[in-house]
């Protein structure tokens, strides 16, 4: 076969002037340099087609309606997150099924429990995940549900200040990988992980936070058999039960912020706080524990390890993530008594009155029956996501609490 470089047609073209030869010559090396420059031509007409996205300084132009005078982080620690405002949108309407008519969910699926004036609720994160932002009212309380799956941080606020009512929807936007909200009657940001507002005209209110936990769904309708369920009925359409972030929490991924302490960033911690300082609770701890008890400061603290549950954020599938422990933190005292407690791997009791506990503190038999421990702000979170706006948290350590007697 003879070179197509030597034929006639070939000496042709290299006689062609080299314009006119890029857009004629057949040979591969033009080809591919044609392919190229159509191939550019496309994404810039693309791009010039497409809204852009968004960047840092696009914040007020897109927020008209914010007071951007008024902030108390710097502005430029606002970042966009991808979606546009209520692009992840927010229940407003929630509605919730009687907890033994939920057959969608398993046992060990996770949920964020919420109790108000001993009315219970849970929220699935496999709803929470899709959504960001409930906007309820529990026993008469306007009550916010939130969850940042960036930070795997639940927190549960009363949305409500100097007794005005706020709903809330997602900015679209991020500071330090948590979500950024607004209310819909300011237009102020607020800070998930705070719960304060840090723009607009109410810079600086933060909103008061309800007890919340995340556990399994097995251990919510246990303690709570006449307890309600947020439906799948939200008004959208989302693939509940899948996870749209698969394999995000995996230990192994590279750190999004330095973290102290031996902590892998992605590493769940129980977080709790009190005047004027912090403490985390790695949940690798309750693997093989199931119960810390302690002085941290002047609180008596019990933090009690729950049922497994299935992460929300490793596999597409909620129901195949694999399993993750989790906790609880309670003030242990009653009445002002310290109690002291122990479990011999089926029951929870108390020394002082040999009262028997539920893992969600609440005394089911004895002296104490129907008594309730307080449970202590904080929640589980990434350990990097917590320690980014708590950077001088203490970190329990198993070598930190001696061996506690028989019992």
């Amino acid at each position: 076969m003879s070179d197509p470089l030597s034929t006639p047609n070939a000496d042709s073209n290299a006689r062609m002037p080299w314009p006119m030869r890029l857009l004629r010559d057949r040979g591969w090396p033009f080809a591919l340099v044609r392919i190229g420059v159509l191939v550019g031509l496309g994404w810039l007409a693309i791009q010039a087609w497409l809204p852009g996205y968004p960047e840092p300084g696009d914040l007020q132009r897109l927020w008209p309606e914010t007071d951007f005078s008024r902030h108390t982080v710097p502005l430029g620690e606002i970042e966009p997150g991808g979606p546009p405002r209520d692009g992840i949108p927010a229940i407003d309407s929630p509605r919730f099924v009687a907890v033994d008519a939920v057959d969608w969910l398993a046992d060990d699926a996770p949920v964020i429990a919420v109790e108000v004036d001993r009315q219970a609720r849970a929220y699935p994160l496999e709803i929470l995940i899709w959504h960001e932002i409930v906007n309820d009212v529990v026993a008469g309380q306007p009550v916010l549900v939130t969850f940042c799956p960036l930070c795997n941080a639940s927190l549960v606020f009363r949305r409500e200040v100097d007794g005005r009512m706020l709903e809330f929807g997602t900015t679209g936007w991020l500071r330090m990988s948590d979500l950024v909200m607004y209310d819909r009657q300011t237009f102020s940001f607020w800070q998930q992980l705070s719960g304060e507002a840090i723009v607009g005209t109410l810079s600086g209110a933060r909103l008061t936070e309800l007890p919340s936990a995340i556990i399994s769904f097995g251990d919510f309708r246990e303690a709570h058999p006449a307890g309600q369920v947020l439906s799948r009925d939200t008004g959208h359409w989302r693939r509940y039960g899948h996870n749209p972030y698969p394999g995000y929490d995996r230990i192994d991924d590279n750190p999004l912020l330095a973290v102290a302490g031996g902590l892998a960033p992605m590493q769940r911690v129980l977080a709790i706080r009190g005047e004027g300082w912090q403490r985390i609770y790695p949940l690798r701890l309750f693997r093989d524990r199931d119960l810390i008890q302690e002085q941290v400061h002047d609180v008596p603290v019990l933090v009690i390890g729950g049922r497994q549950v299935r992460s929300a954020l490793d596999a597409g599938a909620i129901d195949q993530g694999r399993h993750v422990p989790t906790a609880i933190a309670f003030d242990r005292r009653v009445d002002g008594e310290v109690l002291d407690f122990v479990f011999d791997g089926q029951t929870l009791r108390d020394r002082q009155t040999g009262s028997r506990w539920s893992r969600l503190g609440r005394a089911e038999q004895g002296p104490l029956a129907d008594r309730a421990l307080t449970p202590l702000p904080g929640g589980v979170h990434f350990a990097f996501a917590w320690l980014a706006f708590h950077p001088d948290s203490t970190i329990f350590a198993a070598a930190d609490q001696p061996v506690a007697p028989d019992g």
